[in-house]
């Protein structure tokens, strides 16, 4: 309800200070406990115990800055970053674009982040502290040698990560979504679990939804052979469903409503390329327990949301939880597990 009543306040900033101003004040809030670990809705996934399957996308918190904020929030799980292994400012501003009439954005960011020394010591700081914070790792925009960045910032978050993702799925780097072609997502995969270590967290993948048939049976056979932890299914698009807003020109990568059926007939690609043998999370368009439990019915063992906080605010994670709860127990389900892949 506060929420309703600020938002069109914070609508008239321009969307990455009204960003800015989201992080303020999630800083300034005392550290929130995070969910019962033997909750209703806890589940396993990779060896990691999940308190509930909703878990803050990569994207918000850039830098690490807040993931036991958003733990408080009521987020099963946080994915901070991308972090890139230099500093980079990212793509010319503005590059942030809300779409009111389409409840949707687009962002053309560029993995702006304070690179990673900064967040290797913030989030050294929260070791010891409950809650589940993957890391998810990019390349800088200028490398020579991407390959060999994803291997350095595997080899320094591993330490700090319940989980890594490596992004090869942001439309916003030239020639990045170029590592899911079959030969260099193997060379890639190799060099992040080698550096990782044989004792590191899990490496989870995450996939763009603009592709085909045939990248899809590759990525899910590389998958499926170097036995990632999971497939994060998917980051934004950079095709255009018909949409309302002044700002539907614009370049970047399109998050939101307009993304969840795309998104989830991509987990549902991928569910049957993989044969259900490595676990999904589902990402794209999730802005309910109803579109979550539909994701989680396709065969997503966790879901991620990000936009949609922009519009429903920060109870978001909360609601759609107790949703979950509600909608498992009318169809019969005994744990969101027992309902993974059921449609």
């Amino acid at each position: 309800m506060f929420y309703r009543l600020i938002r069109p306040a914070l609508f008239l900033l321009d969307p990455e200070r009204a960003h800015g101003a989201a992080l303020a004040a999630l800083k300034a809030l005392p550290r929130g406990g995070t969910d019962r670990a033997d909750g209703p809705l806890a589940t396993t996934v990779a060896g990691i115990a999940f308190p509930n399957p909703v878990g803050m996308a990569a994207g918000f918190d850039k830098d690490g800055e807040v993931p036991d904020a958003l733990l408080g929030l009521g987020f099963g799980f946080a994915e901070v970053g991308s972090i890139t292994p230099l500093p980079q400012s990212g793509n010319p501003k503005p590059r942030l674009f809300r779409l009111e009439a389409d409840n949707a954005v687009i962002n053309r960011m560029g993995f702006n982040n304070g690179g990673a020394e900064a967040a290797v010591a913030r989030l050294a700081r929260r070791l010891g502290r409950p809650g589940v914070v993957g890391v998810n790792i990019g390349a800088n925009k200028d490398s020579t040698d991407r390959i060999a960045d994803y291997a350095t910032m595997a080899r320094l978050m591993a330490p700090l990560a319940s989980y890594l993702a490596v992004n090869v799925s942001s439309p916003n780097t030239p020639g990045l979504r170029a590592l899911q072609d079959e030969g260099a997502l193997t060379a890639l995969l190799d060099a992040v679990l080698a550096a990782r270590g044989r004792q590191g967290p899990p490496v989870f993948l995450k996939v763009a939804p603009d592709l085909e048939t045939a990248d899809i049976d590759a990525i899910a056979r590389i998958v499926v052979d170097k036995q990632l932890g999971a497939l994060i299914v998917s980051n934004t698009t950079i095709s255009r469903p018909p949409l309302k807003s002044r700002d539907a020109g614009e370049a970047g990568g399109l998050s939101g409503a307009p993304l969840r059926d795309l998104a989830q007939q991509r987990l549902r690609d991928f569910r049957k390329a993989t044969g259900g043998a490595i676990p999904l999370i589902g990402v794209g368009g999730i802005a309910s327990a109803a579109v979550a439990w539909a994701r989680i019915r396709a065969g997503a063992s966790l879901v991620q949301l990000y936009s949609a906080m922009t519009y429903a605010g920060p109870g978001i994670a909360r609601a759609v939880t107790h949703g979950l709860e509600r909608l498992m127990r009318r169809d019969g389900f005994a744990s969101i597990a027992e309902a993974v892949g059921s449609e």
